[in-house]
C-alpha cells in the first residue's frame, strides 16, 4: 500500500457531517479548535477565509479547501463583521441541509466535517499544512462532484446511503490530498509535499513498506541517491522532521494500530515495528504518544 493511502487508512474517517449556506449580504461564522478535518467548496461566489495565526485567504467559484490543522477560524463573506458563533448558527439546521441566509443568491458554500476514530490523529494531521487550497479547474470539478453526490445521499435517503457517503468521504480526502501532493512547491514544507519530491518519497516510499528494518539515516540517503548530510538536510526542510524522527514517529502508530488487537501484546507490537528491546520501544512510545505503551494498551481494552 502506497504512504497516503496507509495514513487514510489509520486516520479511518468517520461520522461525515455536511451541508452548505447559501448568503447573501455580510456574514461571518466562527469556528472556534476543534477536533477533525474541515473543507469547503465554493459553489458560487466568493467568501474569506480566516485560519487562527495566517493571512485571510479569498476562495473564488470552484475553490476547495482542507483545514486539518484544528485551529480556530472564521469563514464568510465579510470577516470585518462580527463572527456568529457556529454551533448556534448550524444548530437548527439537519445534517445535509442547505441553510440560506438573507435570502442567499450571493455565495452558496458547501461544508463538510471528518471526524476520525483514532485518538492520536493529531500526530498524523499535524505533518499536513494547516491550509490545502485546490484551485485547478478538473481538480475542483471532482471534489465539487464528490461533495454533491453526499449532498444528495444525505438530503435523500435511500437503501446503503450510509455505506455510500462513507466512501465519499474517503473519497473526497484522497482526491484533495493527492492533488494537493501534485502542485506542492518546492517551499512547502510537510509531509504530504515531501511525497511531490521523488527522492524524498521514495525513502518514504521504502520506509513505510518495511518499517521494521534496521534504518540509519545512511541507508535512507542510499535509498534517495544522496550523500547522507544532503538527505538528512532535505529531508528535515521538507518533512518538518529528521528522518529518524519521521520513522520513529510512523513506527509507534504502526504499533499502537496493532495493540488495537485484543492479541496484540506490548512486545508482540515492539517487534512488529522494529524493536528487539521492549525498554526501548516503552521509552520511545512514551516520548512520541505521550504515555507508556502499557497505559495506551489498557485504556483501549
Amino acid at each position: 500500500m502506497d504512504p497516503l493511502s496507509e495514513v487514510l487508512t489509520l486516520l479511518k474517517p468517520r461520522r461525515l457531517k455536511t451541508g452548505a449556506v447559501d448568503v447573501a449580504g455580510k456574514l461571518s461564522i466562527g469556528m472556534p479548535a476543534h477536533d477533525g478535518l474541515f473543507c469547503y467548496a465554493v459553489v458560487r461566489g466568493v467568501c474569506w477565509l480566516a485560519l487562527d495565526g495566517l493571512d485571510p485567504r479569498r476562495l473564488s467559484e470552484g475553490d476547495c479547501v482542507l483545514l486539518p490543522s484544528g485551529r480556530p477560524f472564521r469563514i464568510g463573506s465579510d470577516l470585518e463583521t462580527e463572527p456568529v458563533d457556529a454551533a448556534s448558527f448550524f444548530a437548527t439546521r439537519e445534517n445535509g441541509a442547505v441553510g440560506i441566509y438573507n435570502g442567499g443568491g450571493e455565495c452558496l458554500v458547501y461544508a463538510g466535517h471528518f471526524d476520525f476514530e483514532r485518538r492520536d490523529t493529531d500526530l498524523l494531521l499535524s505533518l499536513l499544512p494547516p491550509i490545502v487550497h485546490i484551485r485547478e479547474e478538473d481538480d475542483r470539478g471532482t471534489l465539487r462532484w464528490s461533495l454533491d453526490r453526499m449532498m444528495n445521499e444525505l438530503r435523500e435517503p435511500q437503501c446503503g446511503g450510509d455505506l455510500v457517503v462513507e466512501h465519499l468521504a474517503h473519497l473526497v480526502l484522497l482526491q484533495a490530498l493527492r492533488l494537493h501532493l501534485t502542485e506542492a512547491r518546492p517551499d512547502q514544507m510537510g509531509w504530504l509535499a515531501a511525497l511531490g519530491d521523488k527522492r524524498m518519497s521514495a525513502v518514504i516510499t521504502a520506509l513505510h513498506a518495511a518499517p521494521a528494518q534496521c534504518w540509519s539515516v545512511r541507508t535512507m540517503a542510499c535509498v534517495a541517491g544522496m550523500s547522507r548530510t544532503a538527505f538528512a538536510t532535505r529531508f528535515k526542510a521538507r518533512v518538518g522532521l529528521s528522518p529518524m524522527e519521521y520513522l520513529t514517529r510512523w513506527r509507534m502508530l504502526l504499533a499502537a494500530t496493532a495493540m488495537k488487537q485484543r492479541d496484540q501484546t506490548v512486545s508482540s507490537a515492539a517487534y512488529y515495528v522494529g524493536y528487539t528491546s521492549e525498554a526501548a520501544f516503552s521509552t520511545a512510545f512514551k516520548r512520541v504518544m505521550g504515555c507508556s505503551p502499557r497505559h495506551y494498551n489498557t485504556n483501549l481494552r
